[in-house]
């Protein structure tokens, strides 16, 4: 039995994992699935990158949690990065699902293709809280292009605005991802197109990880609402011994 800590990504809660959470469960581990602060019912969206990162630390710390594997999709590759770099002591293993692997002094934007930065910074501009919203026609082609439309609909109405701060902050290590001495894995979802693919997850961001195991699979970006269950058993296999 493993203890499994699925960290969210942008515009995400806790909740949009429970699918997948119920399925490692059902394999018998133990899974938590947290919300990172700023994406949380009423929070501020004027949350930055380290307060995001210190809502993490403070769960696992008040759970008491020890022996973690930390799996963190997309921008919650930015978060588990962050909280590993904090309290290592308690991490068995950082697992980053189609995810960002950010070196010391590095953003989101910063690995990020400009014209999607551009993009991004532009949706925010049109809002007055902080916070940025997808619309769903970028979401459906680029984010769950494998999903029917109702799954999609179903997919994006569970999604909430996020705090657009956390995309421009820097993140600060003490350690950059490949010298942490942790286990570390990569799951690629090969039909992911949110990193375009002259842009893309694996390798350019995975190798960052310096020695990791990498676990490929078909999917998009949203496999967490399309197939629960390879997603499923795909981080069970990144988080074997």
């Amino acid at each position: 039995m493993a203890n499994y800590v699925l960290i969210h990504g942008a515009w995400h809660t806790g909740t949009t994992l429970q699918g997948v959470a119920s399925l490692i469960e059902a394999m018998g581990h133990d899974v938590l699935t947290p919300t990172i602060k700023g994406n949380r019912p009423g929070d501020s969206k004027a949350v930055g990158l380290s307060e995001a990162i210190e809502s993490i630390v403070e769960y696992l710390e008040e759970a008491g949690t020890q022996d973690a594997i930390l799996v963190g999709h997309s921008y919650g590759g930015m978060v588990i990065t962050g909280v590993a770099d904090r309290i290592l002591h308690r991490i068995r293993r950082l697992i980053y699902w189609n995810a960002y692997v950010p070196n010391d002094g590095e953003s989101i934007q910063d690995t990020t293709s400009p014209h999607q930065v551009a993009a991004i910074e532009a949706l925010a501009a049109e809002r007055n809280d902080g916070s940025v919203v997808l619309p769903f026609p970028f979401f459906r082609e680029a984010f769950i292009n494998d999903g029917d439309l109702e799954t999609a609909q179903k997919a994006y109405e569970m999604l909430n605005p996020h705090p657009m701060q956390t995309f421009r902050d820097k993140i600060r290590l003490s350690a950059n991802p490949a010298d942490m001495k942790v286990g570390k894995s990569y799951i690629n979802c090969t039909e992911d197109t949110v990193a375009p693919h002259s842009h893309p997850w694996h390798p350019r961001l995975s190798e960052k990880l310096g020695l990791f195991r990498l676990i490929q699979i078909p999917g998009a970006h949203e496999i967490s609402f399309t197939h629960p269950e390879r997603i499923a058993r795909a981080i069970v296999e990144a988080g074997r011994d």
